[in-house]
């Protein structure tokens, strides 16, 4: 069956579904692609390029007209005409809002997909464009502000004096900002963040940031992972928050969205009190804008000359890597529905995953779809609900008895450390100058590993391993000299003592080499 890649009509649309390297990997699943003529100028991908992949060069009509068309865009109504009946549409549909789309295409019975209706679970990850255009979208905020504001993000000391670090705050912990925040972290720049979901701290301070915490502005942890509406004193809470923080920042980067829409989170007020030559990026501005002075698709300076930017192409603002990632959530979609690799997309709608994202099938409107259980935190049932509200202990208590298992886990390890000591200060009484002296090196040593091993990093353990196999080797070494002793019983434990010691050596190596072949890059 053919692929079909129309070029984007859209307006100042940049990006396009497929690129030479996606071509190659749609073409191994057994599919023809036929890419528009000029589809990927604006990404800087020639019509030559498509052809070295694989692809063959149509004008728009055998474009449309193909058994699968693969677009980032949706359709405009000509171009669902051009469609023919029982195609195959793969797109961004926007369904939530777009009834009347989806409507059309059942009417000229298209089976669509729509990508950007991904389920939220585990292994739909890697199809999921709205991961990936905010993604690129909140790393372009930051090269936007960075454009924009009048200093450097970086702190420099030089011999002229010293500056200090930009100072930026980052609304939203989502995938788009927490891209912003690695951007602007990687840059030098002082970065708060704020969620108002509390188990977006943890990653947001992974990135280097500090999470500004304002319990009374928070809600409770989410059984979804998604932030819900706010109450009437957790939205006030949340305003003076941001208000205070943008008076303090010289970049303000705001992605609050709640189901695509925007959440206002800086005012007027809030825009006034900023320090002039301050810049906002409004990433939410496709949603409405989370500044109430942003507007959708410019840059505007207000009376204080603080830059609001309100782009709502900020990905398309990188076409050729964005395409790239675009085009690879096309070819992981076309794998999930190609099982058998033939080139044959068989679409399974009991996979919650294919069922999610198929809004129109035969002629049938397929949206909404069923619920997809999603859990980002483990739901108690409700008969463990009430177990635990029956038995939960009271704090003074339960405090009261961890105090006791400690102070009685204090007196047993004392014991033991008193009689073990005596035991060894006997033992070590009638041995011998040689053994005393071996068995210090050997206290030294547990002594210098513990504390040499407790003190560094877990991501650092294997090759610290690594580093220490040359203990092993001294092992080895050893026990290859007394493999030739005249005594059977030492002859055996040193063949023994050699092949675990070659165990560790070389396996350490192994495990190590195998980590760092998962940073290493594809050529």
């Amino acid at each position: 069956m053919i692929i079909g890649i129309p070029k984007e009509t859209l307006e100042g649309e940049r990006l396009v579904a497929a690129t030479p390297k996606t071509v190659v990997q749609l073409k191994k699943l057994g599919y023809d692609v036929a890419v528009e003529s000029g589809a990927g100028h604006a990404a800087s991908f020639s019509d030559e390029v498509y052809v070295a992949a694989g692809a063959y060069i149509v004008n728009a009509d055998r474009a449309w007209g193909a058994d699968v068309v693969a677009t980032v865009d949706p359709p405009t109504d000509r171009q669902i005409d051009a469609l023919k009946p029982g195609a195959l549409l793969v797109s961004r549909l926007a369904p939530h809002s777009h009834t009347e789309l989806i409507g059309t295409l059942a009417h000229h019975q298209v089976t669509a997909l729509a990508l950007d209706a991904v389920p939220r679970i585990s292994r739909a990850q890697s199809l999921d464009v709205l991961s990936t255009m905010s993604n690129v979208a909140g790393y372009r905020a930051v090269i936007e502000a960075a454009e924009e504001f009048g200093g450097m993000f970086t702190g420099q000391v030089t011999a002229a004096g010293k500056t200090p670090p930009a100072r930026v705050f980052v609304i939203g912990g989502g995938v788009a900002g927490l891209s912003a925040i690695g951007a602007a972290a990687s840059l030098g720049a002082e970065v708060r963040a704020f969620d108002v979901r509390p188990e977006a701290a943890e990653q947001i301070e992974s990135l280097g940031a500090t999470f500004v915490r304002a319990p009374q502005a928070q809600q409770q942890r989410s059984s979804t992972g998604y932030a819900s509406a706010l109450s009437d004193e957790q939205q006030q809470a949340t305003l003076a928050l941001y208000t205070q923080e943008a008076s303090q920042a010289d970049i303000v980067i705001t992605t609050a969205l709640v189901r695509g829409v925007a959440v206002p989170t800086i005012t007027k007020e809030a825009v006034a009190a900023m320090k002039p030559g301050s810049v906002i990026v409004d990433v939410a501005a496709t949603g409405g804008g989370n500044c109430a002075l942003t507007v959708p698709g410019r840059s505007i300076v207000t009376d204080n000359d603080v830059t609001i930017i309100g782009y709502t192409d900020l990905a398309g603002r990188m076409p050729q890597h964005t395409s790239q990632l675009f085009g690879t959530n096309v070819v992981n979609l076309m794998k999930l529905i190609t099982p058998k690799g033939d080139g044959v997309p068989t679409l399974d709608l009991d996979d919650p995953v294919q069922r999610g994202m198929t809004v129109s099938r035969g002629g049938d409107i397929l949206w909404p779809p069923p619920a997809v259980a999603v859990s980002a935190a483990p739901v108690a049932s409700a008969s463990n609900t009430a177990s635990a509200a029956v038995k939960a202990p009271d704090p003074a208590v339960k405090a009261r008895e961890e105090a006791e298992r400690k102070a009685a886990a204090t007196r047993r390890n004392g014991v033991l450390t008193v009689v073990a000591g005596t035991v060894l200060a006997v033992a070590l009484a009638f041995t011998n100058h040689a053994f005393l002296l071996t068995f210090s090196i050997f206290v030294l040593a547990i002594v210098v590993g513990y504390y040499v091993v407790s003190n560094v990093s877990h991501s650092l353990h294997t090759p610290l391993m690594s580093q220490t196999n040359a203990i092993s080797g001294i092992i080895l070494v050893g026990s290859l000299l007394q493999i030739g002793s005249d005594n059977t019983l030492v002859t055996v434990l040193a063949v023994l003592s050699a092949a675990i010691a070659s165990i560790n050596v070389f396996g350490g190596f192994l495990v190590t080499y195998r980590m760092l072949g998962m940073f290493r890059k594809d050529a």
